[in-house]
């Protein structure tokens, strides 16, 4: 491919935030959420980065868990949300893969499963809460017996998950309703998902579950991840393609939304909407070239955008624009685009090539 996009993944900094999330619960144990393809980063290549040094994984789906399982990755892996039918739960058995029991059907699948010399793991989920998955608090004590009953399971966790871990609001009114069951179950604590982790250190009970801190961004509304002590594990950049020059009054891009008040050099960048860059950003969105600060100009279009070089006399055809990552928080791009890191490192698309760095 000769198209001048790439999307960078640093590992290095992958293994940093991993070690830099369980510290701060003083060494827990920690699986590494990697779902969503590791947000992005690639589920695999993150798993055998943190193959040495991580606790377990927490996943979504029985195919990638299946993926890792066959390239050689040992540690424990947890689906979170469980078996999405029954055939899964024979394979997660047998696999050595946990899951998230979260409803009846589940342990009605449970019941009907036989596992031969294998076991089930499974994670007790607890709706606390946020009204997404769980039994809720008064459901637990009898959904708990109906799995310890079972033969081939091994109920070993009890889990909820916080839906403002990362606000004002904290976790307070949902801890107060996990906690008790939680104690009372005697089973291995697991809540604290990453704001749980660097704000709420009640929460961190046996296991923890680092998310998009391990990829290098805060879950902090105006805080970024070197903020927390974190590196950018990845880096979107493309390359200056065809360079213009405005004159007051000419205007840019789709819809014109921009217009030029006085002499302008324009930069060209083979980026888009396609490529998983924000269409919804706002003139003046920041980008890095040669080192300098700059912002967009104009519409996204599907395939290119463009950015400022009028301060940047350097700049030329071939130069590369950092569209986040090294000098440019993701936090930041997403507070323009109004949503957040999550959503942007997840929306790279396969278009744009991945490159590995130690």
């Amino acid at each position: 491919m000769t198209r001048p996009i790439r999307v960078e993944i640093d590992l290095s900094a992958i293994k940093h935030n991993y070690l830099v999330s369980r510290k701060k619960t003083q060494d827990r144990a920690a699986f590494a959420v990697i779902k969503a393809n590791a947000y992005g980063h690639g589920s695999l290549e993150v798993a055998q980065a943190l193959s040495g040094i991580a606790d377990g994984f927490a996943m979504l789906n029985l195919e990638d868990a299946l993926a890792l399982r066959k390239a050689g990755i040992r540690q424990p892996l947890a689906l979170l949300e469980g078996p999405f039918e029954k055939s899964e739960t024979i394979l997660m058995a047998a696999h050595g893969i946990a899951g998230a029991i979260h409803s009846e059907h589940q342990i009605a699948w449970l019941a009907d499963s036989h596992f031969g010399s294998a076991h089930f793991e499974a994670w007790l989920k607890v709706n606390s809460g946020m009204n997404r998955l769980g039994f809720v608090p008064r459901q637990i004590r009898l959904a708990a017996q109906q799995l310890q009953n079972l033969p081939g399971v091994n109920l070993t966790t009890i889990m909820t998950h916080f839906a403002s871990a990362d606000d004002a609001r904290g976790v307070e009114a949902q801890w107060g309703q996990f906690e008790p069951v939680a104690r009372e179950s005697g089973l291995a604590i697991c809540a604290a998902n990453s704001a749980a982790i660097f704000r709420h250190p009640e929460t961190h009970g046996d296991r923890v579950r680092p998310g998009i801190t391990l990829y290098g961004c805060s879950p902090f509304e105006g805080e970024t991840g070197r903020d927390l002590g974190l590196l950018p594990a990845m880096t979107l950049s493309a390359d200056i393609i065809a360079i213009q020059h405005l004159q007051p009054g000419d205007m840019v891009g789709y819809g014109c939304r921009f217009t030029a008040d006085k002499p302008m050099r324009l930069g060209i960048v083979a980026c888009g909407y396609a490529d998983g860059y924000p269409r919804i950003v706002p003139n003046g969105t920041p980008v890095s070239i040669a080192g300098m600060r700059s912002g967009t100009v104009g519409r996204v279009s599907m395939d290119m955008l463009a950015v400022d070089l009028t301060h940047i006399p350097t700049a030329r055809i071939g130069s590369r624009v950092v569209l986040w990552g090294e000098d440019i928080p993701l936090e930041q791009v997403a507070a323009a685009a109004g949503t957040l890191s999550y959503e942007l490192m997840c929306a790279v698309t396969l278009r744009v090539p991945k490159v590995y760095h130690e």
